[in-house]
């Protein structure tokens, strides 16, 4: 936080926004974009929290239809049109199969009826329209499937964020570029109000310890689960504003039986839907949706929804025989939904809401939300602070700007130069598009002095030097954790990245001036900064 928080005193905002995950960054790019003065603050790092623990699906959310949320629906769809032009390196076509079985809740003409809905709503679409396949086909489609009472399948197509932490970062790299400061590992232990109004916030550098304090017109209170603890630093306890529900998944590796397409399809147990999709090189499994009163910084998987994952993965692909020895990691994270007493979690709605504060003015909290959303919830933010400014708003441009690993007018043609000019094997060259998109070409001018940077420290990931020092000099990591969780990837290999923390500390220590103190403690802390990972479980 050091060279971040500088004299915040002396430097007046417009707004300070606390949570840099999708929906914080969200709010600071449009803000920044439209010229307000803005401070970005975190009490860990970008993208550290619920957004990365999400399915990492930018979808139209095909169960909201079954609730009557059509708006909700037209929304996701519009956004996900929005989000595969202007982030094409991040956010791609992915085609989902869902399997139609005779006992099932959802039979043929419910999909059927879902999937023309779902086309409609999304009229605008550059993706393939849906299809509905017979038993023939389906099984021609996944020959695995269970075939036991099997009548048919639906073929239809969203969009998978492979690495969601990227995205969030490219969001805050573009407000950074636009004039918002931001402030990682910076911990807000009070909002300061005067007379009635939110004005600021005391700000604690959780890496050193220093304190400071931040003032502002508007606040935004956009901490994901964390809101109502952030609001109750803000005065006397409010109303409760989160319910969050835990979702779990298993990441395994190919296992026999694996679609190389996704598939959605609804537990046999209870009847909710749920995913196995491949990812980043594996599978991921899952989700689950628990009601959750525990410890928000350390969700974990219990042994029931493990259980529930690798039966139900089993039912639908039989030889899949999936066991707990063959799980190579979990993640679990807690969704920032609104407060409610119904006991259904599946009813609970998805939309994303900006509440004011009657009692506490100029501060606002953002409840709900998800991925596919957050562009169109940060441009109504950013319309109301401007609105509660007395200013007249400039118009939203984020839906037309692409972000940073994206500036390039063809991003195909871009990838196909940069692979043949870059001297680099074909699945570092591929790595470093999907990861980076056309910053790519920034990680490789690292290396132009110093071959040793193309080194690959990293073999399963074909990760390069290079990328762990730019993660820190021009991606704003502060910590080894930030580096391999949320910049680089590789700490989402098959082994969490363990088997790359020497070499990138070491990289580290020899480039950037770690002392070996330094490089010691960050080993130590990324072995114990995975709370939501168990490897081996």
């Amino acid at each position: 936080m050091g060279r971040l928080l500088t004299d915040l005193q002396n430097k007046p905002f417009d707004a300070i926004i606390i949570g840099a995950g999708i929906n914080g960054a969200g709010i600071a790019r449009d803000a920044a974009m439209r010229g307000l003065k803005v401070l970005l603050l975190d009490k860990g790092d970008i993208g550290g929290g619920t957004s990365s623990w999400s399915t990492r699906l930018i979808h139209g959310g095909l169960r909201y239809l079954e609730h009557g949320e059509f708006g909700l629906v037209r929304e996701s769809l519009r956004e996900r049109e929005t989000l595969l032009r202007i982030a094409p390196h991040l956010v791609r076509p992915l085609p989902i199969l869902i399997p139609i079985y005779k006992d099932a809740r959802r039979g043929p003409w419910t999909i059927r009826a879902g999937m023309i809905a779902y086309d409609l709503l999304s009229f605008n679409k550059t993706l393939p329209r849906h299809q509905m396949l017979s038993r023939a086909q389906s099984l021609e489609q996944a020959p695995a499937l269970n075939s036991e009472g099997l009548v048919g399948a639906a073929l239809y197509y969203d969009a998978q964020v492979e690495f969601a932490e990227r995205l969030v970062l490219e969001n805050v790299l573009s407000a950074a570029e636009h004039g918002a400061l931001v402030a990682t590992h910076a911990r807000v232990d009070k909002v300061i109000v005067e007379d009635g109004a939110a004005r600021g916030v005391e700000v604690v550098n959780e890496l050193s310890g220093e304190r400071q304090s931040a003032r502002a017109r508007i606040v935004i209170n956009a901490a994901g689960p964390w809101v109502d603890q952030v609001l109750d630093q803000a005065g006397p306890k409010s109303a409760r504003l989160i319910g969050g529900t835990k979702g779990s998944h298993l990441i395994v590796a190919r296992f026999p039986g694996a679609s190389s397409g996704a598939l959605y399809t609804e537990a046999q147990v209870d009847r909710r839907p749920f995913f196995i999709i491949p990812w980043n090189g594996r599978y991921l499994i899952g989700t689950t949706d628990i009601r959750y009163e525990g410890d928000l910084d350390h969700p974990q998987i219990e042994e029931q929804e493990i259980d529930y994952l690798l039966r139900e993965t089993n039912r639908l692909i039989p030889r899949a025989n999936l066991t707990r020895d063959r799980i190579l990691y979990t993640y679990s994270g807690v969704r920032p939904l609104p407060f409610t007493d119904d006991r259904d979690e599946r009813s609970i709605t998805r939309r994303h809401f900006i509440r004011e504060h009657p009692q506490l003015h100029d501060l606002l909290s953002i409840v709900g939300g998800k991925l596919t959303t957050y562009r169109s919830l940060s441009e109504q933010a950013v319309d109301l602070i401007f609105k509660k400014l007395g200013r007249t708003a400039p118009g939203c441009t984020t839906d037309q700007v692409p972000l940073p690993g994206a500036v390039t007018l063809d991003f195909k043609s871009f990838s196909k130069e940069f692979k043949a000019a870059s001297r680099l094997s074909a699945l570092t060259s591929e790595r470093l598009l999907r990861i980076y998109g056309t910053r790519a070409l920034e990680v490789l001018k690292l290396a132009a002095n110093d071959p040793s940077l193309t080194d690959t420290f990293n073999q399963e990931a074909d990760a390069i030097a290079a990328e762990v020092v730019f993660s820190f000099t021009y991606e704003m990591a502060e910590t080894l954790s930030d580096c391999l969780l949320r910049r680089t990837m590789v700490g989402l290999n098959s082994a969490c990245g363990l088997d790359t923390m020497d070499a990138a500390a070491g990289i580290a220590q020899q480039l950037l001036g770690w002392t070996e103190d330094r490089v010691a403690q960050e080993k130590a802390d990324y072995q114990c900064n995975r709370p939501t990972m168990r490897v081996g479980v």
